[in-house]
């Protein structure tokens, strides 16, 4: 009857760790990966620290309901189905436009966020084309670092940051 019990405990356990993720799993095994951003040099907390993604989520939104709103009005002619096609050449022109220029879109700089490059700095105007061509593509998007950081920033080497 014990035994039964204990069965029961560790199958808890492995379909907890399953539910969790592997990156919970190794912390239980006693893996340090330390907080978010640690192994690029940035601060955990406050100004110059990761992103959340939330916010990041949130700035995504305003520059898509921007760019939706743009598109219905100058190009589309009034047509709804028109206009969600050129919202995405009006959200990439936006994104290498601005975030080239002064570092982010207006819904990163209404929710405090900003892109730099890994180092610090600027990002450069060809990592700019190259990071907003991945994150119009999606995919590259979705795929998260254990820093939280998309792909399409990895390949980019761009990381964008609280202001």
């Amino acid at each position: 009857m014990r035994s039964q019990y204990r069965g029961r405990v560790d199958n808890r356990q492995a379909i907890g760790s399953w539910i969790s993720g592997p990156r919970a799993a190794a912390e239980d095994m006693g893996v340090e990966f330390g907080y978010r951003g640690q192994r690029l040099g940035l601060p955990e907390e406050g100004p110059g620290s990761i992103a959340r993604v939330g916010r990041r989520f949130g700035a995504l939104f305003i520059d898509w309901a921007l760019c939706l709103l743009i598109a219905y009005g100058l190009l589309s002619g009034g047509k709804a189905q028109s206009a969600s096609n050129w919202a995405l050449l009006v959200f990439a022109v936006m994104s290498v436009l601005t975030v080239g220029t002064v570092g982010c879109t207006p819904g990163k700089r209404l929710l405090g966020l900003r892109v730099v490059a890994e180092g610090g700095g600027r990002i450069t105007l060809p990592r700019v084309v190259l990071r907003t061509l991945l994150l119009v593509l999606v995919i590259p998007a979705v795929i998260w670092d254990r820093d939280g950081r998309g792909l399409h920033d990895r390949l980019a080497r761009a990381v964008e940051v609280r202001i």
